[in-house]
């Protein structure tokens, strides 16, 4: 088995569909300059480089990358590449955004600007898509880098958007653990209550599209054996395809525990907003960020068919 396998198939899926036009937001170096022009050769994305277009020129040449036949949207810097990158998608012009060579907040706070940014009425959030070496299928895990301590009204959004994001990719039945220490409700542990109502939400139709089950702890989310030590019988324990975790650090923790534990990649992705948001760090690996490319296409094709058949 391929240590990639199954980003290798979401890439196979999202290279048999168009382009998705694409603005890279300020890519002013080697890195994210390079992840652009490997998506757009793979026919994942259609770029549309935004940011100051001689810096983008001069990181072009120091990667040897021919970017002649790519449109160039000049900005004079990074907060002013995020602004207009959010002007295009509300222009309709690209739907997508790809994050270059400046900092999340700095491109987040464009996206959620109450003027002109690009709200919906659902939360944003994020979610890794890992591949795991030893997992069979991809494992979505949210949210490790936008909310810091969701509530419970918070989190609603964001296992809808982890959902939505796990049909995008494919996956016919979403099994979703709603993570804590432990699976037993215990009120000192207000994670285990917010399971349980998050279950019971799902149950009376407030959270659609997949099954949900917590408190699970994290070795019987996805360990049968550990599930079936513990007595659990759930269609979810042991088989888990989503984790959702309580907050911010219990995610990023888990999330770079794979990464640089059990080699696992982490593509990363934000939703919720009118667009996907391909969030990438300096340290990914080409795999990763195409992956990462990859994903936010599944995600965009879906959208637009959503979108076609609610003004059918």
């Amino acid at each position: 088995m391929s240590q990639h396998q199954a980003y290798e198939r979401l890439l196979a899926r999202a290279r048999t569909l168009p382009p998705i036009p694409t603005a890279v937001v300020h890519p002013c170096d080697e890195s994210s300059l390079t992840g652009a022009v490997n998506a757009a050769s793979m026919g994942l994305i259609k770029p549309v480089l935004v940011g100051p277009s001689a810096r983008i020129a001069a990181a072009a040449r120091k990667a040897e990358l021919d970017i002649a036949g790519i449109e160039i949207v000049d900005a004079p810097h990074s907060h002013a590449a995020a602004v207009e990158a959010v002007r295009l998608v509300r222009e309709g012009r690209v739907e997508c955004l790809m994050k270059g060579s400046l900092h999340t907040d700095e491109l987040m706070a464009a996206v959620v600007s109450r003027e002109g940014g690009l709200r919906t009425a659902r939360r944003i959030s994020h979610s890794f898509v890992m591949n795991v070496p030893s997992y069979e299928h991809p494992l979505i895990i949210s949210d490790a880098a936008v909310n810091i301590a969701p509530t419970l009204e918070e989190k609603i959004d964001i296992v809808q958007n982890a959902i939505d994001l796990a049909h995008a990719l494919g996956q016919q039945e979403v099994r979703v653990a709603i993570l804590s220490a432990m699976e037993t409700v215990n009120p000192k542990i207000p994670s285990t209550v917010e399971a349980a109502a998050l279950c019971k939400m799902a149950d009376r139709g407030q959270i659609t599209g997949a099954v949900l089950d917590g408190p699970l702890a994290l070795d019987n989310a996805i360990n049968l054996q550990a599930a079936a030590i513990k007595k659990i019988d759930s269609p979810v324990a042991g088989r888990a395809n989503v984790l959702i975790v309580p907050d911010l650090e219990a995610g990023n923790m888990l999330a770079k525990s794979l990464s640089f534990l059990a080699q696992a990649d982490a593509a990363g992705i934000v939703l919720g907003a009118k667009v996907p948001i391909i969030l990438t760090s300096r340290a990914d690996s080409v795999t990763t960020r195409l992956a990462s490319c990859a994903v936010a296409s599944l995600v965009a094709h879906a959208r637009r068919e959503a979108l076609s058949k609610a003004v059918q």
